[in-house]
């Protein structure tokens, strides 16, 4: 299974490099909290496990790269668009 090793944010995507090699982003707007929160608190994060997740402490904030390669978007992203 994949795991992350460095995580970083733009304005518009969440970017996870993987032990693998590979590269995913997808779009920050996903994740409410994380749209929504400053580049600061964007930058305070630590791997979860082996890398199997990332944490936002000051977000309260938990992404599976399992989910990220599924594409699946938070709970919050989803029940803002029903």
């Amino acid at each position: 299974m994949p795991h992350a090793t460095q995580v970083r944010c733009t304005s518009e995507e969440l970017v996870v490099s993987l032990n693998d090699g590979r590269v995913i982003s997808v779009p920050l707007v996903w994740f409410p909290r994380l749209a929504r929160a400053k580049p600061e608190q964007l930058s305070d994060f630590e791997l979860l496990g082996e890398g199997e997740g990332i944490h936002w402490p000051g977000l309260d904030e938990d992404i599976s790269v399992l989910g990220l390669l599924e594409g699946r978007k938070s709970v919050e992203y989803r029940a803002s668009r029903t």
